[in-house]
């Protein structure tokens, strides 16, 4: 089996290139041209992957990335994918995370219809949630230009499969986390600050909403869900989430709690960092993906945050 991974050098795309490394796979991974080069995640797995220069942007340079890497399936995890950057952005994100994913279809239509498709789709979707819990079947209002242009992408991958009998698929991931997180991720913020205030390098954590509470599940799990969507009979979207919610003001407790500190003693509010339109809770139902993929979360919140606090210590440490 081939695979080719957009996004490869992201959280997610380093955690399912190692996933299909161990399966047996071949696998390729797009890169867009940077001046400095960023493979922190992938370093450890370079020589056994094949890395093709492209663009989500660019439909010729897709074009030729499938025609070098001849996979069997393609998994989209290239984005603007941070919500907060997509207000700034709204256009870029648009382009990137929205049109991108169209591109990749009609290439992949048009080079050879038969790869199987994996579509990156997000609880950001949901937005001002219709019901509690979220499931596949929930209604969309997403509240920020990164959801709105993520369920273009997610109708798009739908109408595909739909118009042309592709095997297409969305995964709906709640958030997912790890010590591959990037820094702007409110978790990995979190953890990287108790760190770094442990250590005596930090002050105090600025944080925005911490009343907003999310559905956490852990980054290496999710991605399996990835490729058990893949390999199923039928395409279909699937929901994938722990059924869980914890506010951001739990998260810094706990994060605090694993160095033994207390965060009423150094996290303070900032509205400034409040998002424009407020997703106030997000919790998702994956009963359809336990029934269907046989999958199910098995990592808790508190020892997936314990986790990245700890290598967070070890790389501050390290510095």
């Amino acid at each position: 089996m081939r695979a080719l991974i957009t996004g490869i050098t992201g959280q997610d795309g380093s955690y399912l290139a190692e996933l299909l490394l161990d399966k047996g796979y071949e696998v390729f991974g797009l890169v867009r041209r940077l001046s400095t080069k960023n493979y922190w995640r992938i370093e450890h797995i370079l020589d056994k992957i094949e890395l093709i220069e492209g663009d989500i942007t660019d439909s010729g340079s897709l074009l030729l990335a499938l025609k070098k890497a001849d996979p069997d399936e393609v998994y989209n995890l290239a984005a603007q994918s941070f919500v907060g950057t997509s207000w700034n952005q709204p256009v870029l994100t648009a382009e990137v995370t929205g049109i991108g994913a169209l591109r990749l279809l009609e290439v992949i239509l048009q080079y050879k219809p038969r790869i199987k498709f994996y579509q990156a789709s997000t609880s950001e979707l949901f937005g001002l949630a219709k019901e509690v819990p979220q499931k596949e079947t929930t209604p969309f209002h997403p509240r920020s230009p990164y959801g709105v242009a993520k369920a273009f992408a997610h109708y798009m991958t739908q109408n595909y499969r739909e118009s042309y009998g592709m095997f297409a698929c969305s995964g709906i991931l709640f958030n997912h986390e790890s010590p591959r997180r990037g820094d702007e991720f409110v978790t990995r913020k979190v953890t990287k600050a108790v760190a770094k205030i442990a250590l005596g390098k930090q002050d105090k954590l600025v944080l925005g909403n911490l009343d907003a509470r999310r559905d956490w599940g852990y980054a290496p799990e999710y991605v399996e869900a990835m490729w058990r969507m893949l390999q199923a009979d039928c395409p279909r979207d699937y929901v994938i989430a722990t059924g869980k919610t914890y506010s951001v003001r739990d998260l810094a407790e706990k994060a605090f709690q694993v160095v033994g500190l207390d965060y009423r003693d150094y996290v303070v509010t900032d509205e400034r960092l409040i998002r424009p339109a407020e997703v106030p809770l997000l919790v998702g139902d994956s009963s359809l993906a336990k029934a269907e993929l046989g999958w199910e979360p098995k990592v808790g919140f508190e020892e997936m945050i314990a986790e990245m606090v700890q290598v967070d210590l070890e790389r501050e440490k390290a510095k």
